[in-house]
């Protein structure tokens, strides 16, 4: 058995879906979210058998959604390290502070979680290309991953958007086109195209449901470096929410399956001030979040004015008493520069802004320092080059080194 899925579920109505056709959304417009056979796998896997496998995400294959290893598209992605951060965490007060660092996984983000199982699923299903609209990073990641299949990509992403995520996409082989707009337009241009495209798969954010998979990834690696406990708390940062999504789906799984116990960690689920929907939705008790005004902020990732899957977010969050919190862009960019002067991690904006709220967090309160905090940081800040002015001197070739 090399995967156990069963069929899709609808994750407003539970309305059942088959998993073996290409799918998109529900009849009400709901992501659909993958389900496996738990029993079986739980009665045919052990923790001590999947420890034993190579390391990479592709060792929880059972509860991927891949059919055959066959049909694998892999460029080694997963099992990310967890690293301490003695000297950040005690400065603000957190000394139990870990980050789980995705920047050292292909492409360079999480995103390759999601686009490894969403590229091998699709390509299993027989879709002869992928289109999907993307702020950077998501859309990098799924360019190099069809290539890799051997399928066609066709991306789109705001004229503002990083460099170095168009040059992924153009240096694949993906058609790749910019727009003039924040990702919601990109998005409708997408829809739009794909309808004219014959054997095109409209891979938007929770729009499939296999990048969610992917994503999922990082709360089973997690456990599992942490020897099959959980953390106290772990702290995610939101734009579309599949990862703070798929983190609590996958320790739903792992509980049934009864390979953790006890309470889940509290969600935290980080926005910037600039564009926080999610953070706002929650402040009300609301279920949903509605649509950010003017939405701009330099952590593009979380630049998502409104999420389809929202609402799974904010369950996730109130089910495990968790919060959501927004940071300035002043202070998630002082926090990247202080975790690269104290701890030599050189981490995207997004994952900063969860280190800003975690000493916001702390400073208010909520947090009291006891916890063991795992940050997710979702990429690497080389990605970023921009966020980091310089003023660098430049000394003549026969010159001497000012002294202190």
């Amino acid at each position: 058995m090399f995967s156990a899925l069963t069929h899709l579920e609808c994750a407003r109505t539970g309305e059942r879906y088959a998993a073996d056709e290409i799918q998109g959304t529900s009849a009400v417009g709901a992501p659909l979210l993958a389900r496996y056979d738990l029993q079986r796998v739980a009665a045919t896997v052990t923790r001590e058998e999947i420890a034993s496998r190579a390391a990479t995400l592709w060792r929880y294959h059972e509860l991927l959604p891949v059919r055959s290893v066959q049909r694998v598209v892999s460029l080694g992605e997963g099992m990310t390290p967890l690293v301490a951060l003695p000297r950040f965490g005690s400065r603000i007060g957190v000394p139990g502070l870990l980050m789980k660092d995705e920047g050292l996984i292909p492409t360079g983000t999480f995103k390759a979680r999601g686009a490894a199982v969403g590229v091998s699923r699709a390509a299993e299903l027989g879709v002869a290309g992928v289109a999907m609209p993307t702020n950077g990073n998501a859309g990098a990641a799924w360019a190099l991953y069809a290539a890799r299949a051997g399928i066609r990509s066709l991306i789109m992403m705001p004229v503002d958007a990083p460099r170095i995520t168009r040059a992924e996409c153009w240096i694949s082989g993906a058609e790749l086109y910019l727009v003039d707009g924040l990702i919601g337009d990109a998005g409708k241009l997408i829809a739009a195209s794909v309808a004219d495209r014959a054997g095109y798969q409209d891979v938007s954010t929770l729009k499939e449901p296999y990048r969610l998979e992917g994503k999922k990834t990082m709360a089973y690696e997690l456990v599992e470096q942490l020897d099959w406990r959980t953390p106290d708390v772990i702290v995610y940062p939101t734009g579309g929410g599949v990862g703070i999504i798929g983190i609590y789906k996958a320790l739903g799984e792992l509980r049934e399956l009864g390979w953790i116990h006890g309470e889940l960690p509290r969600l935290i689920a980080v926005q910037a001030t600039g564009c926080a929907p999610i953070v706002k939705a929650f402040q009300c008790g609301a279920a949903e979040s509605e649509p950010f005004p003017d939405a701009r902020t330099v952590a593009f990732g979380i630049n998502v004015p409104k999420a389809l899957g929202d609402f799974l977010v904010l369950n996730a969050v109130y089910e495990t008493g968790g919060t959501a919190v927004a940071v300035t862009d002043g202070a998630l960019l002082d926090a990247l520069g202080e975790l690269a002067r104290t701890e030599g991690a050189f981490v995207c904006p997004e994952g900063a802004a969860c280190f800003a709220a975690v000493a916001q967090l702390r400073e208010a309160g909520w947090l009291t320092g006891a916890e063991q905090v795992v940050v997710l940081n979702t990429g690497t800040g080389m990605k970023y080059p921009d966020t980091v002015p310089m003023n660098v001197p430049v000394l003549a070739k026969d010159g001497r080194i000012p002294s202190e």
